[in-house]
């Protein structure tokens, strides 16, 4: 499998290119375009169980397997809000993910529900580094955390930063320059209303 991501950092598309007969897990809705032979197989993720975990989580019920044929093939994806998209390499250890983060995968990882553009930070051994809530994409689960208030009370309820989450090395954090939530907060009320005589 070769993964080249393109027009990033805004609107990045992974062009997934498949080996013969090669599989690859893909959130629903990350599809965009695929080439001639491959298929798609739908299902729920560890049973009817593991589906409800995942939802509890954040994620989709249902997962899609695409499969390419015996010439191999192309997949395109993409994440529903704009933002970049980067490449994890996930060897060994686990990686914690935010809702919502996760986009496709190697058919060998498993997941486990547990709870932008992406800027990364390396932190050492007791080194501590606060985010907010909002921004966190993952962490190596080497870091430990703690989730707090951003500040006193009047901080929190008067200053929206709201939650913070103070992390504890070592180990690497992702993190994203955009709040999906600030971003609905912005553009929900912007949206035209529906009048009742329509």
């Amino acid at each position: 499998m070769n993964i080249e991501l393109k027009h990033q950092p805004s609107f990045a598309l992974a062009v997934v290119t498949l080996a013969a007969n090669e599989e690859v897990k893909v959130e629903p809705g990350a599809m965009v375009s695929f080439s001639d032979g491959i298929t798609v197989e739908t299902k729920s993720e560890g049973g009817f169980f593991g589906g409800l975990k995942r939802m509890v989580g954040g994620e989709s019920f249902f997962q899609n397997t695409y499969r390419a044929s015996g010439q191999g093939g192309e997949l395109t994806l993409a994440p529903d809000l704009p933002g970049d998209m980067i490449v994890i390499p996930v060897q060994g250890d686990a990686f914690l993910l935010q809702s919502g983060a996760y986009i496709a995968s190697e058919m060998g990882l498993t997941f486990d529900t547990q709870w932008g553009a992406v800027e990364e930070r390396v932190l050492r051994p007791g080194q501590k580094y606060t985010v907010d809530t909002g921004h966190i994409i993952g962490f190596d689960s080497s870091i430990s955390f703690e989730v707090r208030r951003a500040g006193n009370w009047k901080s929190t309820i008067l200053g929206g930063e709201g939650l913070v989450c103070e992390l504890t090395g070592p180990g690497r954090v992702l993190m994203q320059t955009r709040s999906e939530e600030a971003f609905l907060g912005w553009l929900i009320p912007k949206l035209p209303k529906s009048s009742g005589n329509n």
